[in-house]
């Protein structure tokens, strides 16, 4: 299938999974009844929750978190594949007790069948007083993903990962014509950077970029930019939500776009080996 439809759920994610998939399940059902067969919901779909002990109360693995299984079975009952932008699930690790930030896609059948830990931590002091150390909380994942899909390559980062150019050309080297980035950027980050970042992520590497993000005030206190977009692999916006309430982007990928970019900038081809400055 060259035109391949899509839908990004934007959401503001209450702080626990049941009233979380309450929340996100009929922007779910909206985005399928019109005719999405990809559809892809922002990080932290499962809660989101600032503080730490709240957050271990409802921490789960990925199998018996409560939003998760009711996501998976909502794919199977829609026939979609949908990306769970990330989940916040106990980690597996031995002797860490951080959580792990955890995208994970599902097949039409319910079946999870990739999964990317968030690789880049957010440790940020910013200008304007938010502080944030996810390393704190959540363990950093150590492997790129490119998940088969059938319409090609979907590679999977979450939020922070945007700022880190080398993890998209990589996933484009391996293979993606798609590109998600769930995310639940703050307010002036989103507002000085998010389109900008997009864009360039989408021309550096000739994919679809994917963006569905959290949006607005949250019960835990934080805001979040919201403004879920879709870029061409020539860089163009071709979808976006202008504001920062839930709702349902939809678009139409045409794959046939991503080889016309990489045709005329070749430039994954182009890798040449240099000496570091000294």
């Amino acid at each position: 299938m060259t035109h391949v439809p899509v839908a990004l759920i934007q959401t503001r994610t209450p702080a626990g999974p049941a009233a979380a998939f309450a929340h996100v399940e009929p922007l779910i059902r909206e985005a399928a009844a019109g005719g999405a067969k990809l559809i892809l919901t922002p990080e932290a779909t499962n809660f989101l929750i600032q503080d730490r002990a709240a957050r271990d109360a409802v921490l789960e693995t990925q199998d018996r978190d409560e939003a998760v299984g009711r996501l998976r079975d909502l794919a199977r009952e829609l026939g979609v594949w949908l990306l769970i932008g990330s989940a916040i699930v106990r980690s597996g690790r031995d002797g860490d007790d951080r959580a792990a930030n955890r995208s994970l896609l599902i097949d039409d059948a319910g079946e999870v069948v990739a999964t990317y830990d968030k690789l880049h931590v957010y440790d940020v002091d910013l200008p304007t007083g938010e502080r944030w150390r996810e390393s704190a909380s959540i363990r950093p994942g150590d492997g790129a993903v490119v998940a088969g899909t059938p319409w090609g390559g979907l590679g999977m980062t979450i939020c922070y990962d945007i700022r880190f150019p080398q993890l998209h050309r990589a996933l484009a080297k391996a293979g993606a014509v798609m590109i998600a980035v769930p995310a639940a950027f703050t307010v002036p980050t989103g507002e000085a950077h998010w389109e900008t970042l997009l864009r360039a992520r989408a021309i550096e590497t000739g994919c679809y970029v994917l963006a569905p993000a959290q949006a607005g005030a949250h019960e835990d206190g934080r805001k979040t930019w919201g403004r879920s977009t879709v870029v061409a692999p020539w860089g163009e916006v071709v979808a976006k939500l202008d504001h920062d309430e839930p709702g349902v982007l939809f678009a139409s990928l045409d794959l046939e776009a991503v080889t016309k970019a990489r045709q005329a900038v070749p430039q994954l081809t182009h890798d040449r080996e240099f000496a570091l400055p000294s």
